[in-house]
C-alpha cells in the first residue's frame, strides 16, 4: 500500500511518500505525481521519511519522472530516504544523475 500527499505546490512541487511502492501500484504512483505536476510544472522534490519500501519497477518509474522533469528544463530530488532505499539508488548509480538525500 502507498500513499502519496502533495505538501506543497509553490515554489516547488513537494510530494510525500508512504508506504510500500512496487510494481503492483507503481503506475498509480506516476499517475498521481504527473497529474500534479502537468498543472504547474515546477522543481520536484519526494520526501521519503515514511517510504517503507520500493522495487526495481519504483526505481524505473522515479526515473521516468525524472526524465519529464528534466526535459521541461526543472530539477528532481529525493529528501529524507531511509538507507536501505537509498542503497538501491545507489547500487544503480542513480545517485548520478538524481540528488539523493
Amino acid at each position: 500500500m502507498q500513499e502519496v500527499t502533495i505538501i506543497e505546490r509553490e515554489p516547488k512541487l513537494v510530494v510525500c511518500l508512504k508506504g510500500e511502492i512496487d510494481s503492483g501500484n507503481a503506475d498509480a504512483f506516476y499517475e498521481s505525481v504527473m497529474q500534479e505536476y502537468r498543472l504547474a510544472p515546477k522543481d520536484v522534490v519526494f520526501d521519503c521519511e515514511a517510504l517503507s519500501f520500493i522495487d526495481s519497477t519504483t526505481l524505473g518509474t522515479f526515473v521516468k519522472v525524472f526524465k519529464q522533469v528534466r526535459t521541461d528544463g526543472f530539477t528532481m530530488k529525493l529528501v529524507h530516504t531511509q538507507p536501505r532505499i537509498k542503497k538501491l539508488f545507489l547500487i544503480c548509480k542513480l545517485d548520478t544523475i538524481m540528488e539523493i538525500a
